[in-house]
């Protein structure tokens, strides 16, 4: 990766930190460079640690009660990098370049700066951007030998000095009155992530229905199976807080289309506020984008990103503890949150769960079958799969991160597998009693199937209401009272300790 610099030419730039489960936050330069230029007052909280390298990574700048801080916008280097990543964008380039730049200089009352990121473009791109940039002193230019959208703006960045980074779009879909709205909440620090959003009622949006259908079915997807609470993941402008950045883009992989996805999906996981913003958005009709090859690339993604949240690869836990807010003043974790979000959602990814779970215990109850009596062979078949399908919904359809209270869910769920069970076994002692003790295998199947959906209906109730529900945290102290000796910091998804209290409400004291 080169940059180009308006004055000087092409220069060598150290390469920025890779993408991959070994990379970490930021390499110990870019640490030691927002460390020198974080504001002086508030604390450096949040920092994780370099295994690489055994530093610090860049912190988050927050105070004592886990707050942002807003943004020192009197720093010298750039308060906005926004970022323009292109690919063979010769004839559209220099418009968007001058139209951006003419609107940040006069709109945009910090520094700023526009990277154009050329994605081993095979035209004039490169050439064009070059001489834009010699003739205004804000535009800057990196070449990249590599394609993809998620590689440029990982790569650009991580390198990025300024506390603010943005993209968008070359086509400038987008009306940029929205950036405005866009920006503020992270220079003031009330948010992590800013997003543009054509899906909601207030955005007014020019496009074809092909279009249309494919976006919405894709974000409708994301936020059944995965728990999304964003609304429009594809929409390319958006806004992020370097700080918060450089924590989470090491542990993103893609480095096409899904970026954009995953980089919101790690973030909400991790506990972190994302911003949206309605836009005015109108369609390019020139697009070089292949929308349905996008598409499916993008489904990919999700089963991959999926796989990598069951495995672990992405550290959540950790992540979540080093970057979430801290909790409300007089509330606790388990009033603040509601992991398992809404009983649509749930039904969903519960449903999706138990397909793949009712698959795999017919294949096993068929092998097992073939071996031994049916009574056995439904035993084994159910506590094969109760344990996964446990796990899956805790993380999954119920969004319990960590190993905080799992022996009892596992134990609970245990429980609940008895009772599906009992269900099965009833149902397969039924039919061999009425049919003399020799049924047709098929009538078997047919017969364990319809307990096994039965008792599916009861679990989701029993793990909703019961296993995975929210407890409430210990009653509260005395008023003035003063614990001796501070609670830990809780594990994600359990009742915060260290605020434990949990009036009801009749008996909150009236405001002053």
């Amino acid at each position: 990766m080169t940059f180009t610099d308006q004055a000087s030419g092409t220069l060598p730039h150290p390469a920025a930190t890779p993408a991959g489960p070994a990379a970490l936050a930021a390499p110990s330069a870019l640490a030691a460079l927002a460390l020198a230029e974080a504001p002086a007052q508030g604390t450096l909280a949040g920092a994780l640690v370099d295994p690489l390298v055994g530093a610090l990574a860049v912190p988050l700048i927050t105070d004592t009660g886990g707050r942002r801080l807003a943004i020192d916008t009197r720093v010298s280097t750039p308060v906005l990098d926004v970022t323009i990543p292109v690919f063979n964008e010769e004839r559209d380039l220099e418009a968007c370049l001058r139209r951006l730049h003419a609107y940040l200089l006069t709109s945009f009352p910090h520094s700023f700066r526009i990277t154009v990121a050329d994605n081993a473009s095979t035209d004039g791109t490169l050439k064009t951007a070059e001489r834009v940039a010699r003739e205004l002193r804000e535009v800057s230019v990196v070449h990249m030998a590599e394609k993809g959208r998620g590689n440029a703006l990982r790569k650009v960045w991580l390198a990025s000095p300024s506390p603010v980074l943005a993209y968008m779009d070359v086509d400038l879909s987008t009306d940029l009155a929205a950036l405005g709205p866009l920006l503020a909440p992270l220079i003031s620090g009330h948010s992590d992530l800013a997003i543009g959003t054509r899906l909601t009622r207030s955005s007014r949006v020019v496009r074809g229905p092909k279009r249309e259908f494919i976006s919405r079915s894709y974000n409708f997807l994301l936020q059944s199976l995965m728990g999304a609470h964003f609304s429009d993941a594809q929409c390319g402008f958006k806004a992020i807080r370097s700080d918060v950045a450089r924590q989470l883009l090491p542990h993103t992989l893609d480095n096409a289309w899904f970026f954009d996805t995953e980089l919101l999906v790690l973030a909400e996981k991790c506990g972190l506020r994302v911003h949206e913003v309605p836009v005015d958005w109108t369609d390019d009709p020139d697009s070089s984008v292949d929308i349905v090859q996008t598409a499916i690339s993008d489904l990919r993604g999700m089963a991959r990103l999926s796989r990598d949240l069951v495995s672990g690869r992405i550290p959540v836990p950790e992540l979540r503890a080093a970057l979430a807010r801290g909790p409300l003043p007089a509330s606790s974790r388990a009033q603040e949150q509601s992991p398992g979000g809404s009983l649509f959602g749930q039904l969903v990814r519960f449903g999706s769960i138990g397909v793949a779970s009712t698959l795999a215990y017919l294949v096993i109850f068929l092998f097992c079958r073939g071996i031994m009596d049916p009574q056995l062979a439904n035993f084994l078949a159910l506590l094969t799969t109760a344990v996964a399908n446990t796990a899956a919904n805790r993380r999954f359809t119920f969004g319990i991160q960590g190993s905080s209270q799992a022996a009892r869910h596992h134990f609970e769920g245990l429980l609940v597998f008895g009772i599906g069970l009992a269900l099965t076994s009833g149902a397969l002692a039924l039919v061999h009693g009425v049919s003399g003790g020799t049924p047709e295998r098929w009538l078997e199947l047919v017969t364990v199937t319809a307990a096994n959906l039965a008792a599916t209906a009861i679990k989701f109730l029993l793990f909703r209401l019961v296993v995975f529900r929210v407890r409430a945290g210990p009653a509260c102290p005395a008023p003035g009272a003063t614990p001796a000796v501070p609670a830990p910091v809780p594990a994600p998804g359990a009742p915060d300790a260290s605020l434990p209290c949990t009036e009801p409400l009749a008996q909150k004291r009236p405001s002053k």
